[in-house]
Parts: C-alpha cells; sequence; structure tokens
C-alpha cells in the first residue's frame, strides 16, 4: 500500500515541528520523520530565548521577521495549551543587553534612539539599571532595556507542537532514518526510510545542522556548518535576577523553579558534543563577572548542542532550485526558537501557492 502525503517533514526539532502545526492546522496530510526523538538535538539544548534585539540589527530584513515572530507566541501559547495540554513556558520578563565599556553604552543608547516607539525600548543608565536588577556587577556601563522579549522552554515548546500536529492529525515517526530520496527525473516525490517508502506531493528537509548531508544525497551544495555551543544551568535560592541578561559572549535565563540557564560558548564546524572544562571555565568567568553571587549557585548540568548556520548568516526557507517538490528550511543558527513560528507560517503558505510574505525573499537567497 502506498503511503501519500500533501508534505512529507525530515526533521524533528522546533522547525520541522513549526512546519509539521501549520501544515497540520490548514488540513494537510503531513507525516514528520526524525532519526531520533524530537526535540533531540538543537531544540532540546536552546535557551528559549525570544530576543529580537539581541543579535539582529534594528530595521534589517531578518529584524522585522524576528519581531512578527515573537509577536506570535501569545496566542501561539494559548493555542498550544488548549490543543496538546501543554505549557510551553511563555514569559515576557523582558530582556537587558548588558553594555560593558563606554564604547558599547554608546552603541546602544544609538540603538535605544533609533528602536521603534511600539517596542518601548530605552536605555538605562547604572543607577537605574541596578534599581532594576540589584544584583548585578557594579562594573557596568549600564544597559538596554527591552520589555517586549521574554523566553519559553524549548524542548517543551518542540513537543507541544509535535503533540498538537498530532491532535490535527498530522502522523509523526521518532527513531526513523531516512536513507534516501525518490526521484522521477527532476522531481523528489519521497523518501526512502528504514520504516518503508513514503510518497509526497512535497517534500521538506528541516534536520537542522545535519540537513546538509541530506542535500549531500541529491548532489546539492548546500553551503552550511555546524555550530557547536555549550550551556550550563545552577539552581539559586529566590530571584536573583528577575529579566533575561546578555551580553558579548554570555546570557542568563531566569527559568521556573529557581533556574538560570547561561550560555553559550561558540566552537564552529564540529558535531562533536564534548562538553570541556576550558569551555565551562570561560563561560562560568563570564557569568560570574555579570552577576557575582552566582559563585554560590547549586550546580545543575552542561549540556552541548549543534545549531545550523549559513555561509550567509541568515536562514534559509523555500523551495530548491534544482528539484521539484524540494522545500528546505534551516540555517536559523541562534534564533530557532525565536523564529519556529513565523518559519512554520511562511513555509505553509509556500506549499501552499502563497508567496506574499514581502521577507520571504530575503530568506531564499
Amino acid at each position: 500500500m502506498i503511503k501519500q502525503y500533501d508534505a512529507l517533514i525530515v526533521g524533528g526539532g522546533v522547525i520541522g515541528c513549526s512546519i509539521a502545526y501549520q501544515m497540520s492546522k490548514r488540513g494537510k496530510k503531513v507525516h514528520l520523520i526524525e532519526k531520533d526523538r524530537l526535540a533531540g538535538k538543537a531544540s532540546q539544548a536552546a535557551a528559549g530565548m525570544l530576543g529580537v534585539q539581541t543579535e539582529l540589527k534594528g530595521n534589517g530584513p531578518l529584524y522585522h521577521l524576528a519581531k512578527e515572530s515573537r509577536d506570535m507566541y501569545p496566542s501561539l501559547a494559548r493555542d498550544l495549551k488548549e490543543i496538546s495540554g501543554m505549557d510551553i513556558e511563555y514569559v515576557e520578563n523582558g530582556m537587558i543587553k548588558l553594555a560593558r565599556t563606554e564604547e558599547e553604552a554608546q552603541e546602544l543608547v544609538e540603538t535605544a534612539s533609533i528602536a521603534s516607539r511600539g517596542e518601548q525600548i530605552r536605555w538605562l543608565s547604572p543607577n537605574t539599571l541596578f534599581s532594576y536588577e540589584p544584583h548585578l556587577s557594579k562594573d557596568v556601563a549600564g544597559g538596554l532595556y527591552i520589555p517586549k522579549d521574554g523566553n519559553v522552554s524549548a524542548p517543551k515548546l518542540t513537543q507541544a507542537l509535535g503533540s498538537a500536529s498530532k491532535m490535527q492529525g498530522a502522523e509523526i515517526s521518532e527513531y526513523t532514518d531516512v536513507y534516501d530520496f525518490m526521484k522521477e527525473r527532476n522531481k523528489i516525490t519521497g523518501v526512502r526510510t528504514s520504516k518503508g517508502d513514503f510518497y509526497a506531493d512535497e517534500t521538506i528537509v528541516a534536520g537542522g545542522a545535519w540537513s546538509r548531508f541530506l542535500l549531500d544525497r541529491l548532489e546539492m551544495k548546500f553551503k552550511s556548518f555546524p555550530v557547536k555551543g555549550v550551556c550550563f544551568s545552577v539552581k539559586v535560592p529566590g530571584k536573583t535576577v528577575e529579566r533575561t541578561i546578555f551580553t558579548e559572549g554570555c546570557y542568563i535565563v531566569p527559568k521556573a523553579g529557581g533556574r538560570l540557564l547561561i550560555g553559550a560558548t561558540e566552537h564552529p564546524h564540529t558535531f562533536d558534543e564534548t562538553i570541556t572544562i576550558g569551555g565551562l571555565m570561560s563561560l562560568m568567568h563570564l557569568a560570574t563577572s555579570i552577576l557575582p553571587e552566582l559563585v554560590d549557585a547549586k550546580w545543575e548540568k552542561a549540556w552541548a548542542g549543534i545549531r545550523p548556520q549559513t555561509e550567509q548568516g541568515v536562514p534559509f526557507m523555500g523551495r530548491s532550485e534544482e528539484w521539484k517538490g524540494l522545500s528546505i528550511a534551516t540555517g536559523h543558527y541562534r534564533n530557532g526558537i525565536l523564529l519556529a513560528p513565523i518559519t512554520g507560517v511562511l513555509m505553509a503558505d509556500l506549499i501552499e501557492g502563497k508567496e506574499s510574505h514581502p521577507l520571504l525573499s530575503y530568506v531564499r537567497r
């Protein structure tokens, strides 16, 4: 019996699950295939920050895309709770981007001056900053306060998207290897897997940093590379910080239950998830220089994640030019959680033939 679908999605991270959720929501027959378990790699490791202002340049195309995606989270959290019964732990706790030097302070003051009024971004002088977050190191030059940013539990978000997709009729196959693509002339008709052959009108590769290995089987030269990041978590009594704290090379994200999630190192061009003492020590040094009370925190755990980066520095979302019936959604780097909602919508629109979003061409370069 031939198993035919509207779409096959290869990859069960947050991007693949978001696409499955949006497509199944529209009544499409969807099958998501994951070689491990849902949220098993980068989506398990991510801090879950929704930080539009932290790394993206204001008024750039990717910035506007990220802002639109972040603003989808309140309704998405409600919908996922209603459909799946899962709480993704969405909070709009705000974010402070610290300035460690006067030069950084000047750059952030300029950022605040050009930010849209709706974002309510403002510069905090050191004295004002300490009234917001009194436990921060006094060796800072101020901070940019971004009240509309927040965070979610990345693993719970991914699992909720997968569960909601199933509730809406999608099929999900975990622990299933994709061996190859099935082809008819210049068209992809499906995939060959460890659980049999599956056919679809469209096959979507959303395998994160591993997407390039799948595309290699089609002799496609997809220019991307992995970036390893190491994080750790601790537990603290009370509220040491209320808002997410972000600075160059380090972030501190407050989570439920007195947990602080701290990340992340940068090691490009490796799939090795080994955690080294040297990497942890450098991250700990940065974190304690920002928040000195961390030296008394209770250790919880450390982990590594492999993030997908493109050579262009922007994610790729679009159809293959070489193969009909093949689409790709990967390369979200450190913004996979932030961009997941809008990616699901854009890819579902694309498959339905609705290429109306003005920013879609930017992320298909």
